[in-house]
Parts: structure tokens; C-alpha cells; sequence
């Protein structure tokens, strides 16, 4: 959770999108790396996950130096009242160069946030009275939330299990394909930072929701297939143990049933002989009893096989290729662009706050996917399972097309006044990359109408007082682009020219100024 606040908060801002995003590059090459060392550590008969848990430790020592020799954030120096530090540890990052103008314009913006927020007092009530942050918390966290019920981390943690339920038998071959995964989610990151501040948080978004959600389904389907082809089963020996495993007629049925498991044979690619028996109460390697009572995935002396968990099935490929699918559309956008849009969105006094509330969310989405993928599966079979995650992305599909904006190339300072007007309306809408919808005055009472663009105009025009430029541009562009009105920011020294602007529309073009009244006031 800190790392990308941090990042965000010493980056210049045309380099904020990515920096943050590289820091979920190495997160995933980490795991990459990970897997790698899982799949040479499999072949130690015993001990081999003391290692692999053993060996975590040398990147985090490493970390932890490396944390000793960075500078404080500059602007949480300056929330704390830490002037000078401040300004040296800006100077610091920025590699000796002039930093007084931005220097100014950190302080300036912290002084005003506080005034606006209404002073001290609990962070977390402050953020929910105040709206610009309420709404931002509700995008944040919105955000985090979709992208674990995507099932991500059903993916990366079981993506070794999943091929396993795909048919692959060997579980070294399965550790090593799911390293295959794990390279996949590292290569299409590096994507994901040379996207974001080409094509913006909110398009990349979108577009990794869309190939999410359609790799699931093909995911689902690939498991549907498997289960529509499962193989039956020939034989139904008595069970001394009065279970009912031996009761089930497929494959697929028996798989389902975390007490029993699959002894077939093989010839070919044809399946015979085959039952549903007890597992072993002391391990899933072997059957409680009959012709699969010794070894996992190895022939017998009657040539006998053991499937736990998993139907021998020709689909598999359909799986692995849509696991990979999945990764190299979810890489680049709804991976990293959570902590990034996060580490954006809210003003100094509420960062750290709404960052470790959408992380809250983000760790509690982890465990319920996590936790409760394995029963799902049981209730809804597994291409069941895969289509309510696809439904699910759907759902966060709508909410980011209706909900997020978009903050390329916007201050730290300026973003929060994208969530001034209403939530999941035209505030949200990503801001176009011209500003010829938006139109700035000061100090102009003697302007014409004409000269802002109502004299022939087909569109209505909306006044709305502001105290600098660059809001306007900002916070405005939004609500004119999408609901196709034409904006006039007037400066709030300008009040007599408002009024005069406005009497002239209301005579003129009262249909469409009244349109545009109703969204402007609808968005405070």
C-alpha cells in the first residue's frame, strides 16, 4: 500500500503512471521468479517447500536496505509542518534543479485542501463528509474490489491445481506450466507501462476488463467441454467403507466429490476400466483401497492410473490458452491500474487513508476469492465458477465505464476536483485531450456572448465560477465533453459578466441553457 503512494507522491506527473505501474512489474516478475524457483524445487521428494519459503527472505532483507537510503515524501514532510526538509528532499529527488515554483504550488495546494476539508479531526469521517473524497474512496475501492472478484488470484494461486483439474496429470509438468503463466502476467505488465500515459488509466482499464472477460468465459467453456466429454465410468466395485464414491457415473461427477477420486487405464487416449474410489486418509496421492492403492500419475503393475481433483481430458490446451489469454489481458490494466489510479485520486490530507482503505478491500476481495473458490467450484462446477468471475467482470466493466475518470498528466493537486460534481455521471468521462470546449475569462465584463461561441451555436453553454485556469481545463473539459454542453469558466472576481451572459442565454437559447443548468447544478 505505501510503495505506490509513495511513488505517486515524488513523481513529476508525466512519469506518475508509470513509475507506479513499473513497481507492479516487479511485483509480478517476483512471482515469475517465484514459480521458477517452485517448479526446480519440486523434485525434492521431501522438504523441498521448507526452501521455497526459506528463500523469500534474501529479496526482503535487500528491500529493506534498500528503504534506508529514501528520501521522505516532500509532500508529507509539508503536511507535517516540515518546511525545510521538505524542500530538500524535493530538491533531492528532483537532482538539484529549481524546485521553488513546485515547492510553492505543493504548499499552496496542501494549505487549501485543509481549509476545505474542515481542519482535523478523523480522517476517515472527514473523507466521508466531504464529497470530492467520499467519491473518490468509492472509485478506489470499487476498483480494488474488481479486480480480485475477477479471480486473479484464483488464478495465480491455483493455477498449478487448475491445470491439474484440466487434465495435466504430472504436477511437475503443471508447476511448470503455471510458471508459463507467471512469465505471461511479467511480459504483458511492461505493456501496461508503456500504455498508461500514452492511452490514459481509464482506456487501458476498459480494455483489460473487455479481454478479462472474455477470456474467462473461454476459460469456463474449456471446462465445459472437459465435463461434457467426461469419461464414464465401467466399473463399480464394492466399497467396504459404505461411501458414495463408487455410486457416481462420471468422471466429472466424482471429481466434484473432494473424498473420492478417478483409477482408470489407458490405451491410447481411451479410458477403460475405470471407478470412482475413497481417497486415502492419508494422502490424495492414492486411493484408499483396490488397483490404485500405491502411486499419483504413475503406472501400477496392472497399468492402473490415479486422478485426484482432475479428468484425463483432450481440452486442456483450451485451458492453458485461455489462462494466458486471461493473464496478457488483465497484465496491463486491471493489475497495476488499481494502485495506481488509488495513489492518485485523493488530496494530500486524505492519501495515505483512502490508499490503506482500498487496500482493505483489495486484501479482503484476496481471501474471499481465495477461500472460497475450491466450494464454488464444488456447487457450480468449475466452468460454473469461471462464469460467475466473467459475470462478475461485466459488472466492473459498467462501473468503470460509467464511474472512473481519467487523471493523465493532471497534478496530484487537481484530481480531486474530478470528483466535485455527481458520482458515475458526466464527471466521469475521461477528459478530452484539447481544451476547445472550454472557454476561460477574467477580468472581461465588456465580452460579448458571441464571443464565447452562443451567437449560432447549437449547443447549450454552461457558467460555472472558478479561480484559476488550469481547474477549469481540468475539472470542466469532463462535463462538457460528455453531455455535449459548452463551457464558460468565469472567473469569481467576474460575477456582473455572469449575470449579463447568463440573461443573454436564458432569451436566446432558453431550452438548451435550462439542459445545461440541470447538469451543471446536478453536478454540485
Amino acid at each position: 500500500m505505501t510503495v505506490p503512494v509513495y511513488i505517486a507522491e515524488v513523481s513529476p506527473p508525466h512519469l506518475r503512471g508509470q513509475l507506479v505501474t513499473i513497481n507492479n512489474l516487479f511485483i509480478t516478475g517476483g512471482q515469475f521468479i517465484a514459480t521458477v524457483i517452485d517448479g526446480a524445487f519440486s523434485y525434492m521428494s521431501h522438504g523441498g517447500w521448507r526452501y521455497m519459503l526459506g528463500l523469500s527472505v534474501v529479496p526482503a532483507v535487500l528491500q529493506f536496505c534498500g528503504f534506508l537510503f529514501l528520501p521522505e515524501s516532500p509532500r508529507w514532510l509539508l503536511q507535517k509542518g516540515r518546511s525545510q526538509e521538505a524542500r530538500h528532499a524535493l530538491s533531492r529527488i528532483r537532482g538539484g534543479q529549481n524546485v521553488d515554483e513546485e515547492y510553492d504550488s505543493i504548499r499552496s495546494s496542501i494549505e487549501d485542501e485543509e481549509k476545505e476539508s474542515g481542519g482535523g479531526g478523523i480522517v476517515i469521517l472527514r473523507m466521508l463528509k466531504y464529497g470530492p473524497t467520499r467519491r473518490a474512496l468509492f472509485v478506489g475501492c470499487g476498483l480494488q474490489m474488481f479486480q480480485q472478484l475477477s479471480g486473479v488470484n484464483t488464478v495465480m494461486y491455483y493455477s498449478a491445481t487448475i491445470l491439474q483439474m484440466a487434465g495435466v496429470r504430472d504436477i511437475k509438468r503443471a508447476i511448470w506450466l503455471s510458471s508459463a503463466t507467471s512469465a505471461t502476467n511479467f511480459v504483458f505488465t511492461m505493456f501496461g507501462v508503456w500504455l498508461v500515459e500514452r492511452v490514459g488509466r481509464r482506456k487501458l482499464t476498459l480494455g483489460s476488463l473487455l479481454g478479462t472477460g472474455l477470456s474467462l468465459t473461454v476459460l469456463a467453456f474449456g471446462f465445459l467441454m472437459s465435463a461434457q466429454y467426461s469419461p464414464p465410468i465401467t466399473l463399480h466395485p464394492v466399497d467396504p467403507q459404505n461411501l458414495t464414491c463408487t455410486l457416481y457415473g462420471s468422471c466429472e461427477s466424482c471429481m466434484l466429490d473432494p473424498d473420492c477420486g478417478f483409477c482408470y487405464r489407458e490405451n491410447g487416449t481411451a479410458v477403460y476400466d475405470s471407478s470412482c474410489v475413497p481417497v486415502s486418509a492419508a494422502s490424495t496421492d492414492h486411493a484408499a483401497w483396490g488397483s490404485c492403492y500405491n502411486q499419483t500419475g504413475q503406472e501400477l503393475p496392472d497399468s492402473s492410473l490415479w486422478a485426484y481433483n482432475y479428468c484425463p481430458t483432450p481440452y486442456s490446451w483450451i485451458v492453458l490458452l485461455s489462462l494466458i489469454l486471461y493473464l496478457a489481458s488483465f497484465a496491463p490494466g486491471m493489475g497495476p491500474m488499481p494502485w495506481t489510479i488509488n495513489s492518485e485520486i485523493y488530496p494530500m490530507w486524505a492519501r495515505s487513508t483512502g490508499n490503506a482503505c482500498s487496500a482493505g478491500v483489495n486484501w479482503i476481495c484476496n481471501a474471499l476469492v481465495s477461500l472460497t473458490f475450491l466450494h464454488i467450484a464444488q456447487m457450480l462446477t468449475y466452468y460454473g465458477a469461471f462464469f460467475l468471475y466473467s459475470g462478475l467482470v461485466v459488472l466492473g466493466l459498467l462501473f468503470v465505464q460509467g464511474c472512473l475518470p481519467e487523471t493523465k498528466g493532471m497534478q496530484l493537486e487537481d484530481v480531486d476536483h474530478l470528483f466535485s460534481g455527481p458520482l458515475c455521471s458526466c464527471g466521469a468521462s475521461a477528459p478530452p485531450t484539447d481544451s476547445s470546449n472550454v472557454q476561460y475569462t477574467r477580468n472581461q465584463p465588456e465580452t460579448s456572448p458571441a464571443q464565447y461561441g452562443a451567437a449560432g451555436s447549437d449547443r447549450a453553454i454552461a457558467f460555472i465560477t472558478v479561480s484559476t485556469e488550469t481547474r477549469c481545463a481540468q475539472a470542466l473539459n469532463t462535463l462538457c465533453t460528455k453531455c455535449n454542453v459548452r463551457c464558460v469558466c468565469v472567473h469569481s472576481s467576474d460575477n456582473g459578466d455572469q449575470v449579463a451572459l447568463n440573461n443573454f442565454i436564458q432569451s436566446t437559447f432558453i431550452h438548451n441553457f435550462l439542459f445545461a443548468l440541470f447538469h451543471v447544478l446536478f453536478a454540485f
